[in-house]
């Protein structure tokens, strides 16, 4: 069992029954989420150590998501109690050519207001291997990107390995200050994750001969955009996940990574969504699952894609799977029919 620290915010979701509108909707269902969250919930289904830090009201629904991440064995003793509300975020799911919506209700939250001193690094991260964050955590506030930046330099002093999924939000920052307060944490990051677009929007390294719009992705392109990456920043690895949206409803799912100076492509899926949210988290936690436990490089892409393959077919942010259900999968087993 290997411990993994990730640092984020945890928001509850609001939304319309299955495909309706914010509109026209009489009620909405509400679950839990959020980028570091969904990657600790995936580690811990896998067996791992998997602690999740963070900051919650003090209030009935800060417990509630407390309680949300120890139903699926996640570590929350340095889940810090304080501040003003939880954040939420609305989110309608779109169906053939009509696109889902997201929408934010998180300002004044409690991990917004998270200061350096609430969170001591150096016991959390005690026989910890590995720390996990993203993009959208310090997008909260320049005293929450302080707090990532304590993280990394804790974690790098420990020893840790570090990954970040650069996950751009236009919602909470500007492509010009992502790229400003990204760059002074990129030093101490060894795995980087990004999408068809974040490379672009966070660090403006764009994929040629690509149109994400029409479902045009070019393999060539996302090679020299990782080697870009590499050579700004030193990463050890840069994993790139591919989308080829054909529709709301299918999409084409693969991904890249670029390691040990060399590429590997993972097998496409042709998925049919039941719930996209989550998806890019679900990888994250396929590929540090993956590395942590010594799966050759190919082999630890194919289970990450897998992984986040089987995500989208599973209402809810959190990827509910097994290992043994990701390795039939990426092992050839896509049949999809009943097991008995």
């Amino acid at each position: 069992m290997k411990k993994v620290v990730c640092f984020g915010e945890i928001m509850l979701r609001l939304a319309p029954v299955g495909y309706q509108r914010f509109e026209q909707t009489p009620s909405f269902e509400a679950v839990y989420g959020g980028g570091e969250a969904n990657v600790s919930v995936s580690l811990a289904n896998y067996g791992e150590e998997a602690i999740f830090v963070t900051k919650v009201p003090e209030n009935p629904i800060g417990q509630a998501a407390v309680n949300e991440m120890r139903r699926y064995g996640v570590d929350t003793r340095y889940m810090v109690r304080g501040g003003e509300r939880l954040g939420i975020y609305f989110c309608e799911k779109g169906a053939s050519q009509r696109p889902s919506k997201v929408v934010y209700d998180r300002a004044h939250s409690s991990i917004s207001g998270a200061k350096q001193e609430e969170f001591d690094w150096k016991t959390i991260f005690a026989g910890a291997e590995w720390f996990h964050f993203t993009g959208i955590t310090p997008a909260l506030g320049d005293n929450v990107a302080e707090c990532v930046l304590e993280a990394c330099k804790a974690a790098k002093e420990a020893g840790l390995t570090i990954s970040c999924d650069l996950n751009f939000r236009k919602n909470l920052w500007t492509s010009e200050k992502a790229g400003k307060v990204m760059a002074q944490f990129m030093p101490y990051v060894d795995v980087c994750i990004a999408n068809e677009e974040d490379a672009e929007k966070v660090f403006g390294i764009k994929a040629d001969n690509t149109d994400i719009t029409g479902g045009k992705l070019s393999h060539e392109g996302y090679k020299d955009v990782a080697k870009k990456l590499k050579e700004r920043f030193g990463f050890k690895a840069v994993a790139i996940t591919l989308r080829g949206s054909i529709s709301a409803s299918d999409n084409n799912w693969a991904a890249m990574l670029y390691k040990d100076d060399e590429f590997y492509f993972s097998r496409n899926y042709t998925i049919h969504i039941i719930d996209r949210v989550g998806g890019g988290d679900s990888f994250g936690g396929g590929l540090i699952y993956a590395l942590l436990n010594n799966y050759s490089n190919a082999d630890a892409l194919e289970f990450a894609v897998a992984a986040s393959c089987l995500k989208h077919t599973i209402e809810g942010d959190h990827n509910h799977v097994t290992v043994s259900e990701v390795k039939a999968l990426a092992g050839g087993d896509a049949s999809g029919r009943v097991q008995r």
